[in-house]
């Protein structure tokens, strides 16, 4: 892949412009009292450095919530971006100054409104003073440019995370973090919002994005791809691939389907695996209410060193050897799943990752026994009897901060799901998850919502039980 970079592009952006500290596990008798957004250090008048989050304290900032990102971005051939993003946002507080995440960019230009605003970087951190205080309640909007190469992110949870180019494609993939390596963004899951974004390519190479693509215009050598989110996402699950793509294009229920594959693969089976796509949605859908975006998708990508899917938002991104041989594991679905919980259910907080994960886990157990795979059971009883097994060492409810990504949080989650089953029976259950999913859709949610609302649909006493499973280490009685 080559990508060459024409001239007059930061003339041309800046004419636009001028129109992880580990946390020791600890079981706790209760789930924490709800908490329908992270916690917030703001003060008036400074918006605060991170919104507090007991893992990531520095992830996100605080004082406003972000309604809207707008994003134009251009790439060259060395991987390096030049953008400019138009933040749309509301004041909480009275604002003299506020942050954004923002990794490794040189940022040009900075306007709040119609006006020039000051700011300054202290490492990871874009401060930005406006001329004029920002009242509460205020809706006001930030023009930054930027331009730097972004860059993989180390971490303990997952490898690397972050922005990747390999075999042809340039991806963005990444979680709990990721958007602040390319765009200056408010990096936690509890302020959502809806996304433009727009990909400037040399002509040929192929771009795909989340949502739906509205827009593709070519001129002087380059094509614009225009995408838009019409759903708040949390900010981890933005994603694009560029470069040399096969992309096939259908529609389901009047939605678009766009599924994009490295041209490097060319096992069959990997088609196969993501072209179940809009058939493992429509089972979902019986048990959890209707698909609850835009549109539908995937990307495959041709990279060895990407151990992990994602979630993200209408288009999960696999890497070729987690879906190859016809997907008998469920990746797809797992990944499926999380459109409903995760993406549009999403956490509050990382400690409360178990409601992305073991859910997804528990519908990837389901879709397997609905294929001719292991039954649930088998699934939760292989689990189960083995009593050294390492999940009974860490409450997935309260994982940590360097295991949020635990074998606790995914199959002890899901194992708490099925407990939950048989204690309740499955009418109850399934009416306890699809009201999960319809009360809290487009939202963030907690643990401690969760166990009330499971209350409230079943009428039974669940909180001794969930406790058990959630924020017990030790292994719980049979259910």
């Amino acid at each position: 892949m080559r990508r060459t970079l024409g001239g007059g592009v930061i003339g041309g952006l800046l004419a636009i412009l001028a129109a992880c500290t580990p946390i020791a596990d600890r079981p706790i008798s209760l789930p924490p009292v709800p908490t329908p957004r992270a916690v917030e250090s703001a003060t008036e008048g400074v918006g605060s450095a991170g919104i507090g989050d007991p893992y990531f304290p520095g992830y996100g900032n605080g004082g406003f919530d972000v309604e809207d990102y707008d994003l134009g971005i251009r790439m060259d051939a060395a991987g390096r971006i030049e953008g400019v993003a138009t933040i749309t946002a509301r004041a909480k507080v009275r604002l003299l100054r506020f942050n954004l995440d923002l990794r490794g960019m040189t940022v040009s230009t900075v306007r709040v409104g119609a006006a020039e605003a000051a700011f300054r970087r202290d490492g990871d951190e874009l401060i930005i003073e406006p001329k004029s205080p920002l009242a509460p309640g205020t809706s006001f909007q930030t023009i930054i440019g930027y331009a730097g190469t972004p860059a993989p992110i180390p971490s303990v949870t997952l490898g690397r995370s972050g922005f990747h180019e390999v075999n042809g494609v340039a991806y963005m993939a990444g979680e709990p973090e990721s958007a602040s390596t390319w765009f200056p963004v408010n990096d936690h899951p509890s302020d959502k919002a809806t996304y433009k974004l727009s990909f400037t390519v040399p002509d040929g190479e192929q771009v795909i994005s989340n949502g739906v693509l509205v827009k593709r215009d070519s001129a002087n050598g380059w094509t614009t791809w225009r995408w838009e989110v019409a759903h708040p996402m949390a900010s981890y699950l933005a994603t694009f691939a560029i470069g040399d793509l096969r992309i096939s294009e259908s529609t389901h229920k009047d939605r678009p389907v766009r599924i994009a594959i490295a041209k490097t693969i060319t096992d069959p089976a990997v088609q196969q695996a993501v072209a179940k796509t809009p058939e493992i949605c429509d089972f979902f859908e019986t048990y959890f209410g209707a698909y609850p975006f835009e549109a539908y998708g995937a990307i495959v990508v041709d990279d060895p060193g990407f151990n992990f899917s994602l979630e993200t938002q209408t288009r999960p991104i696999y890497p070729s050897s987690m879906v190859d041989g016809g997907d008998p594991s469920g990746v797809v679905a797992h990944e499926l799943a999380h459109q409903w919980f995760g993406d549009s259910v999403s956490i509050a907080r990382w400690s409360d990752i178990w409601l992305n994960e073991g859910f997804a886990t528990y519908l990837q157990w389901m879709w397997q026994e609905h294929s001719g795979g292991p039954s649930i059971t088998d699934q939760f009883e292989r689990e189960y009897r083995n009593e050294l097994n390492p999940i009974w060492n860490v409450a997935p409810a309260e994982p940590g901060a360097a295991r949020v990504f635990s074998g606790s949080v995914y199959r002890r989650g899901g194992m708490a799901l099925h407990a939950l089953r048989l204690k309740v029976g499955d009418d109850k259950f399934f009416r306890v998850l699809r009201t999960w999913a319809e009360e809290k859709r487009d939202g963030n949610a907690t643990t401690a919502e969760f166990v009330t609302v499971a209350e409230r649909v079943t009428g039974q006493p669940l909180r001794a039980l969930l406790t058990d499973w959630l924020y017990d280490k030790d292994r719980p009685a049979h259910p």
